[in-house]
């Protein structure tokens, strides 16, 4: 995905749901701190989105723009309607999102705001997931320096996991970054 197809995504989301802002969590987020973001964290054709004020209504999108819908076939990209509970993020990670405003439309000046999670909470929300693809985008983030490793295991400590879960995202984020 591309930084314009989010902020597509974002603008079609705001158009189902009926919000002036949507949250975007999971690895596209990551588009909206770094826009130009590196091709090997950008392999996702999924945007995990829901309403700021009306997460309920993250069905509607889903439903609308969602993995083998129509939109998803004319673009080749789609929105996944989750939750804020969808992620495992370290505490504090909503007052952290980055903003990317998006006009609505060519004729319509109103603004969307789609708040895109920061990347350190990204990376640290994709290894609290765990999967083998989750510590690869997170290797590939700390190889072009798009996260710091310090903040990275300063944030890991607040990660709503077990302390033997932090601890071992911490050791792993540590061998990632000396191998890098």
């Amino acid at each position: 995905m591309k930084r314009d197809e989010l902020e597509h995504v974002i603008r079609a989301a705001a158009d189902v749901a009926s919000s002036d802002e949507i949250v975007v969590i999971g690895s596209q987020a990551i588009l909206g701190a770094i826009p130009d973001a590196p091709a090997t964290l950008l392999w996702s054709q999924e945007a995990d989105v829901y309403p700021l004020r009306a997460p309920e209504r993250a069905t509607a999108i889903d439903g609308a723009l969602g993995d083998g819908s129509q939109f998803h076939a004319t673009f080749g990209y789609y929105a996944h309607g989750v939750g804020p509970e969808t992620a495992i993020a370290p505490a504090g990670w909503q007052a952290r999102l980055v903003p990317v405003r998006v006009r609505r439309g060519p004729r319509d000046e109103r603004e969307v705001v789609g708040w895109c999670m920061e990347p350190h909470d990204v990376v640290l929300a994709k290894c609290a997931a765990g999967r083998e693809r989750d510590w690869e985008f997170a290797r590939e983030a700390l190889r072009h320096e798009v996260v710091a490793i310090g903040e990275l295991c300063r944030r890991a400590t607040e990660l709503p996991l077990p302390a033997a879960g932090r601890d071992e995202v911490i050791r792993q984020l540590r061998a990632l970054a000396a191998a890098t």
